[in-house]
């Protein structure tokens, strides 16, 4: 989630401090055993995490007997098994969530050998789960009884999303197949969370340790700064630079240093991989083949013809050619544009520079000083504007007056990193949701943004009411001495993104588990709120609220203003067929798998058909690549893609009846953000649009339309 939708390091740490502590516990006094109402951060050690899944799975094992006993000699009904039902599913859900994030943000040796115990544990108790004849008849029980026409839109979809999960589950394999299909699922686990941790070794590897400033020219202070003080840590004079993303990305912008740019372009685009500084030494290859063999395999076994099949199985999308079809269809409205932005590239850097040799290390460095001398505008001069205290007030004032919300923070609750802040939502004096917010790159933290889920929102056993909480992560700049943290615009984008997701999981209003919040919903529909959130980052009237200079309060001045809303499809056609690489790639590995594919052949004939900046023969981007691999993403990136037609088409509504219209924010609150997963999303996008999505839209707002 955004991933998959994606800066700087924070204090110095070699174990979390809420971690570093490890004595001897009874299960019983286990603190993820403990029924909270948010996870006991301070109190976790990794020695916890092992025994409370063997604990909640043996329980839930004994459970699940005595509810499937119960409902063969009784009538099913929704009070005797499927609340009990999904009961024990949030009931693991609870210890495992705070492990996982944990694991993702506050990463160790300890915590990941724990993380890594626990995996094949829960990959056979999923499958166990998917393949369970009692649980099967049961929801088949629900799904043939006279009272399912009465049950609500809600608790149908649960019931049909459960029986068509059973098939792809493996239900109605022979026991054999059954049986292989656990070992994949296992194994499958194993190797995604090994290639995600190959990115992160890698990625924390690589430094580049410079004393002389003049190698660093052009870089942004705000860089120097953090380079600066991350060599300080260190114990060494000079400059410390890693591949902590703002840095990566203000090194690839700006420093004049050719020959730094490509070390660093290197080492980005090796990691983990059989090529660049650490060739070999963490090389995701291996996995990547297997990952994709034992996905085949699973397709197969389940009736598929590839893991393509599979993955739309769940989707909006009916068919394969339809995936194939839209994201050429689109790649030939783009190229032609992204060709002759990257030809206007080449001369202007060879006119303006006598730079004749455009290397990939050097379309971003030449691409922000043509935009610059277009623009007059950079990213980096808008820093001062967007103070993060300033941007989340904004964002809470939109979301305020767009879906009648409000948001206070909690000091009270116990956090894992001093860094991270916790909010209450609000609707009117009832508190109905809540987030932590970590918003600071630091060690052992996993790149790029995203949202989790922390507590869905459902109905408990005794009637009660559990309510939502989120994780929303990114990696951007801490302060930085006696300045604030100061966001470019591209990152309060980015928080935009996540914050949207977030909302999506908090202002539901389904009380069932598994199609409550993001919970059910299709993959590919998944990205609308979040990506439809972003467009206010852009309206002025919203900028507003979001920008005052960090040292005088002053608004964005209306010139810069100007020239950032003119700035904004700048190279946009390349943008677009680079998301297109990505996809198309994707798609094809899944949709053409044969024994000895060769992974990497298949990302270079994507290139050729779609791309305009041909990489080095060393580029291995495809070994990071933790959406699709070790991701929800894997045959679903175009996922992106498709969910930006529906929210460009989204917001159009609100370009017609005004950006902070109420009656339209209230119209998408109801018709998308609270409904789920609940029902079909293109039923939910029709309600709220008055019918079906169209491309459009999209074009427009990235300069493309005719």
């Amino acid at each position: 989630m955004t991933v998959m939708i994606i800066i700087h390091r924070g204090p110095a740490v070699t174990v979390p401090y809420i971690l570093s502590h490890f004595v001897e516990k009874d299960v019983a006094m286990n603190p993820l055993l403990e029924p909270k109402e948010l996870p006991q951060f301070s109190q976790i050690d990794p020695q916890d995490v092992e025994p409370a899944i063997s604990a909640i799975i043996d329980q839930n094992h004994k459970l699940i007997a005595d509810i499937v006993a119960h409902v063969q000699q009784h009538d099913v009904t929704l009070e005797n098994f499927l609340l009990p039902f999904e009961d024990l599913n949030d009931r693991l859900a609870k210890v495992w969530s705070p492990v996982g994030h944990l694991n993702s943000v506050m990463n160790n040796p300890q915590l990941r050998d724990a993380y890594n115990a626990c995996l094949p544990k829960l990959s056979r108790y999923g499958t166990e789960l998917g393949q369970h004849k009692g649980l099967y008849q049961a929801y088949k029980a629900l799904k043939d009884s006279p009272q399912f026409e009465q049950f609500t839109v809600a608790q149908k979809k649960v019931i049909d999303n459960a029986l068509r999960d059973f098939h792809l589950s493996g239900i109605d394999l022979p026991a054999e197949q059954q049986q292989r299909y656990g070992e994949i699922s296992q194994r499958l686990s194993e190797l995604t969370s090994k290639f995600s941790e190959n990115v992160l070794d890698c990625t924390n590897a690589f430094s580049r340790h410079v004393t002389d400033e003049a190698e660093l020219s052009g870089l942004p202070e705000s860089q120097l700064h953090t380079a600066r003080e991350a060599a300080k840590a260190k114990g060494l004079d000079g400059y410390l630079l890693t591949l902590d993303i703002p840095l990566y990305i203000a090194v690839m912008t700006y420093c004049d240093n050719r020959g730094l740019r490509r070390i660093f372009y290197e080492a980005y685009n090796t990691k983990a991989s059989d090529q660049g500084p650490f060739a070999g030494q963490w090389d995701n290859n291996p996995l990547m083949n297997e990952i994709l063999q034992l996905r085949h395999e699973l397709a197969q076994l389940l009736g598929f013809n590839n893991y393509a099949e599979r993955s739309i199985a769940t989707k909006m999308t009916e068919t394969t050619e339809q995936v194939m079809e839209f994201l050429y269809d689109l790649a030939d409205k783009a190229l032609p544009r992204a060709q002759q932005e990257f030809a206007e590239l080449q001369q202007f850097a060879a006119d303006e520079f006598g730079h004749t040799d455009m290397q990939a290390w050097d379309v971003s460095y030449f691409s922000e000083k043509l935009k610059q001398a277009r623009y007059a505008i950079s990213q980096e001069e808008l820093r001062p504007w967007f103070p993060l205290e300033k941007v989340l007030s904004g964002l809470f004032e939109i979301a305020s007056r767009l879906f009648d919300v409000r948001f206070e923070r909690d000091e009270t609750v116990d956090l894992y990193h001093p860094d991270v802040r916790f909010y209450r939502v609000y609707r009117g004096a009832e508190p109905i949701a809540a987030f932590y917010l970590d918003l600071y790159a630091r060690a052992s933290k996993r790149g790029g943004a995203w949202m989790d889920v922390c507590r869905s929102r459902r109905k408990t056993p005794a009637g009660g009411l559990q309510k939502p909480v989120a994780y929303l992560t990114c990696n951007f700049n801490g302060p930085v001495g006696d300045k604030p943290a100061l966001l470019t615009h591209n990152e309060v984008t980015t928080l935009f993104h996540e914050f949207g997701h977030g909302l999506h999981h908090m202002l539901t209003q389904v009380e069932e588990d598994s199609v409550s919040g993001i919970a059910g919903v299709a993959w590919d529909a998944v990205e609308l709120p979040s990506q439809f959130l972003e467009n206010w980052c852009w309206e002025k009237e919203a900028i507003g609220l979001l920008s005052g200079h960090y040292e005088t309060g002053e608004p964005l001045p209306d010139a810069m203003l100007e020239k950032m809303l003119a700035a904004k499809n700048f190279q946009s056609a390349m943008m677009m067929v680079r998301q297109l690489e990505f996809s198309i790639f994707d798609f094809r590995i899944h949709l053409e798998y044969q024994p000895g594919l060769n992974i990497h052949a298949v990302l270079e004939d994507v290139r050729k058909r779609v791309a305009v900046i041909q990489p080095p023969d060393f580029n291995r981007f495809e070994c990071s690549f933790s959406h699709i691999f070790a991701g929800g993403y894997a045959a679903g990136y175009y996922s992106y893609k498709w969910a930006e037609v529906l929210s460009a088409d989204a917001f159009s509504r609100f370009e017609e009846e005004g950006i902070f219209n109420q009656q339209t924010g209230r119209d998408f609150r109801r018709h998308i953000l609270e409904m789920g997963g609940s029902e079909e999303p293109m039923e939910l996008f029709k309600r709220f649009r008055g019918r079906e999505p169209k491309v459009d839209a999209l074009l427009r707002h990235s300069g493309l339309a005719a």
